[in-house]
């Protein structure tokens, strides 16, 4: 790579192309394109970028381009790849303008896609719904209320799993969760060496609803810089980050060592779970991500400026770790699913019926009702934020035994680029809460 990708945002296109955007100094204005066969390289475009976008958020529409919101001191967004390659077009966003403080609470902005073509767009302590084609606001949604929720107060978001329980529903639900984060004069006061304590709490907000509203939870522990990963299951995974501070080099300590499962679907008071905590202080430049076989892959932990492997109290990792989520539990993992399908050179039709084929070691007994056939939309992830994640919960239609262990579950596919916008998806297969390891498709 040739440009200067740090602080940069990303995607992968409709064909699996990795689209990468912005960054620093010679890298704020390029675009770079990297494809999955063996012999790719990098393609940089210096100049592909009307702005300079260092710290900005990109998400695939259901068009097939990205649109690219924010960065630093740019109250604005724009498209790529631009419809005509000799025009350059940028459009003012004053959200952005009205959003932003003395220390830009406001940088990489939350920003989904929701189910109906919409984009939920969520910075500092404020939320719109967007019109990406009209360029209109939609909506408003109310304050959430405790401090700053992005860089560089650094809180976590995730898009909740979207069920498609109807094929043909007039209003698909979409629900966005927002955690932790740090108080607005945070990054200011650790600037001085001194630490405030992470926000705890969690708002969660239907933002589907017509009387949409933030309903308030509180997490085991303060976090900041965390990263919160949709699992194949449907549960929600939390790591990383600090509990004092903030983003930045030297902005932050007392590391977060301990991981949280969430259960969007539990009660209330028993949605939170504390899992086995690593030894490794994963702060600023820290990142994971959820593997086909269902692990999560851990990296990062850069606090100071260049590298550092000694002589101070968090140096630069190195270190690479896989974590294992409770549902690989070694007791259980002889009882997961595995999908038979091969859906190579098969491309999955908005709408339409899919089949897929997995197979039990040691349970003959299967009720649809235990089953769940889910699509993963891999991320982008960087600095907190996973950018285009997106868990689907497929509608079933029919289970079959078909002997030797061999079940056939049919299932109905999103109904359109709205709600799962074109490109390659991890599908499992989930019983009882036991996952398969993942297998690659492409809707379009």
């Amino acid at each position: 790579m040739v440009t200067n990708a740090w602080g940069s945002s990303g995607g992968l296109s409709a064909n699996g192309t990795l689209v990468q955007a912005g960054g620093w100094s010679s890298g704020a204005r390029t675009v770079r394109y990297l494809s999955g066969s063996k012999a790719s390289r990098w393609i940089e475009y210096s100049c592909a970028l009307s702005r300079k976008r260092w710290y900005s958020t990109q998400h695939i529409l259901p068009n097939g381009r990205f649109v690219v919101i924010g960065g630093r001191r740019m109250f604005n967004y724009e498209f790529i790849p631009r419809r005509k390659k000799s025009t350059f077009k940028v459009f003012k966003l004053t959200f952005l303008e009205r959003t932003t403080d003395d220390v830009e609470n406001n940088l990489y902005p939350f920003v989904f896609l929701s189910t109906d073509g919409n984009l939920f767009i969520f910075a500092n302590n404020r939320s719109i719904l967007f019109n990406p084609i009209t360029h209109k606001i939609i909506r408003r949604y109310p304050i959430l209320s405790g401090g700053s929720r992005n860089y560089p107060a650094s809180g976590m978001s995730a898009l909740l799993p979207i069920q498609l329980r109807d094929p043909n529903p007039k209003v698909i639900r979409a629900e966005v969760i927002v955690c932790g984060g740090a108080r607005p004069e945070a990054a200011k006061l650790a600037d001085k060496g001194v630490y405030l304590t992470a926000l705890q709490d969690c708002g969660r907000m239907e933002i589907t609803a017509a009387n949409a509203t933030w309903t308030k939870e509180v997490m085991p522990t303060p976090r900041v810089m965390g990263d919160m990963l949709v699992l194949p299951t449907g549960d929600l995974l939390m790591l990383n980050g600090a509990k004092r501070g903030t983003s930045g080099w030297n902005f932050a300590d007392d590391p977060n060592y301990v991981p949280v499962l969430y259960k969007p679907d539990g009660p209330i008071t028993q949605r939170f779970t504390e899992l086995k905590a690593t030894s490794i202080a994963r702060m600023y430049h820290s990142t994971s991500a959820l593997l086909p076989d269902g692990t999560i892959l851990v990296a990062g932990s850069n606090t100071k400026n260049y590298y550092f492997t000694r002589g101070t109290k968090y140096p630069t990792e190195f270190r690479v770790e896989k974590f294992y989520p409770p549902y690989l539990d070694p007791l259980r993992v002889s009882d997961r699913p595995k999908i038979e399908t091969n859906f190579k050179r098969k491309m999955v039709k908005y709408g339409k019926g899919l089949t897929v084929v997995f197979k039990l070691k040691t349970i003959l007994r299967v009720k649809l009702s235990d089953l769940k056939v889910t699509m993963y939309a891999p991320p982008f992830t960087t600095h907190g934020f996973s950018m285009n994640q997106r868990l689907l919960i497929l509608a079933k239609r029919q289970l079959i035994n078909t002997g030797g262990g061999r079940f056939r579950v049919s299932v109905v596919a999103p109904p359109s680029a709205k709600v799962a916008p074109p490109g390659y998806y991890l599908i499992f297969v989930v019983h009882q809460g036991l996952p398969s390891p993942g297998v690659w498709t492409k809707i379009h």
